[in-house]
């Protein structure tokens, strides 16, 4: 049944700190099972791909094919309705156009000891990005992850994706010619992690690898991240809105729906300073779910895991919603007040403000990255973003001059930490 709170209870703060630290990843411990597939891979290389591939997918690498060509994905862009791939082209030219503001900028300059000082930006040489080819095969994902890569200068990127019995899912292939990929390849879940991070005798190793996935995706990033780099490590998805009773409950209801759609899992969390509209909002859902094609999925998701949070002004919920720290952060309220609450907010993923401003928006063609973190990770990591695929190489130059200015204080620290070999390098140097 889904949570009703109110802040002026007097078991508030203990009904409120459950709510927090509810976990909604996978029950099942998978992390020995994705141990064992991830060193199956790295031992024996395309043939565990093609054993687990047959095993889960029911999908005969060998005899249908291990990968999807360019040709295919050019021949999918062109077979879309017009009205589809006119929405995927704006979508990619807004992300586009989000990103590539992200660049962050070299820096070369001499302090006041002379030192010439500074920084350069590069992108990886190869970036892996997941799909998945169940319950989340969507188009948008692939342009949030492979665009990023592109402006970040990756010289190859990868995707690996699912195909169950050989389905293909053809506005995902159609995404993927937009975003520009240079491999596909017809291996799914963790074995999929597995040939990115290690490389299979078909697969070369990337360095980073990003995208979404279930339980057994998630685990084998965390499992490789050493080997390679991941964007995160992501859970369920959630949304939390703060609205004011001047919003449409229809509308705030399917807002939170928007999530629970995803997942039996997903979680949607209303704050609200208005008693009789978060009755109208739950009656609203309520309204919603028989009427949609996902409702089984909303109908778990918002008995296990919703709340309606009565709270006594709005701006009391945004501390409430900062130890959430949620994926995404509705705030349906006016303009002006949305930017009040706008800046107390500490922790969430993405925040969509003012009424006009649907998390869905953000999903497709807003521009900001949809790959964000969950499971309160927003309190210490941020979005996908164009640095994931980019490292930074510092720099130092020193003539004889800046080495005099700051070698000695070098030298009695070397010193002072036991470290003479250190010492010897700067003071030779200096004499």
């Amino acid at each position: 049944m889904m949570l009703r709170l109110d802040a002026s209870a007097a078991d508030f703060a203990a009904q409120f700190s459950a709510l927090v630290n509810d976990r909604r990843e996978s029950a099942s411990d998978v992390s020995v099972d994705v141990a064992a597939i991830l060193a199956a891979v790295k031992r024996d290389g395309d043939a565990a791909l093609a054993d687990y591939t047959a095993r889960f997918d029911h999908f005969d690498l060998n005899e249908q094919g291990w990968s999807i060509s360019a040709a295919e994905c050019a021949a999918a862009y062109d077979a879309l309705e017009p009205k589809l791939r006119d929405a995927l082209i704006l979508a990619a030219e807004r992300i586009r156009a989000y990103h590539a503001a992200q660049l962050p900028e070299d820096r070369d300059y001499r302090d006041a000891a002379g030192a010439r000082l500074g920084a350069r930006w590069r992108g990886v040489d190869a970036a892996g990005v997941y799909v998945p080819g169940g319950r989340a095969a969507y188009p948008s994902s692939v342009l949030m992850n492979i665009i990023p890569a592109k402006v970040a200068g990756v010289d190859r990127i990868v995707m690996v994706t699912p195909t169950p019995k050989g389905a293909v899912n053809h506005t995902v292939m159609a995404a993927a010619h937009i975003a520009g990929v240079d491999e596909i390849w017809r291996v799914g879940g963790a074995q999929a992690i597995a040939a990115l991070a290690y490389g299979t005798e078909k697969i070369a190793p990337v360095d980073v690898v990003t995208g979404p996935g279930n339980a057994w995706v998630a685990e084998a990033k965390r499992q490789v991240y050493g080997v390679v780099g991941i964007d995160m490590v992501a859970g369920p998805s959630e949304i939390v809105v703060v609205a004011d009773g001047k919003n449409d409950p229809l509308v705030i209801a399917a807002d939170l729906l928007s999530q629970a759609e995803h997942d039996p899992t997903s979680q949607s969390i209303l704050f609200t300073d208005d008693a009789a509209f978060a009755d109208a909002v739950a009656a609203g859902v309520e309204h919603h779910i028989p009427r949609l094609s996902t409702a089984d999925t909303m109908r778990t998701s918002w008995d296990d895991n919703g709340a309606i949070v009565l709270v006594p002004s709005l701006s009391d919920a945004i501390a409430l919603c900062d130890r959430l720290a949620p994926e995404h952060l509705e705030l349906a309220v006016d303009a002006d007040e949305a930017d009040a609450l706008f800046a107390k907010v500490r922790h969430a993923g993405s925040v969509f403000l003012g009424r006009q401003t649907p998390e869905a928006i953000g999903d497709y063609v807003a521009g900001p990255n949809h790959v964000l973190p969950t499971g309160r990770r927003a309190r210490f990591s941020s979005g996908l973003s164009v640095t994931d695929f980019m490292k930074r190489t510092s720099f130092l130059a020193l003539d004889d001059a800046a080495l005099a200015a700051i070698g000695p204080a070098a030298v009695a620290l070397a010193d002072a930490e036991g470290l003479p070999a250190h010492a010897l390098s700067v003071s030779q140097r200096l004499n």
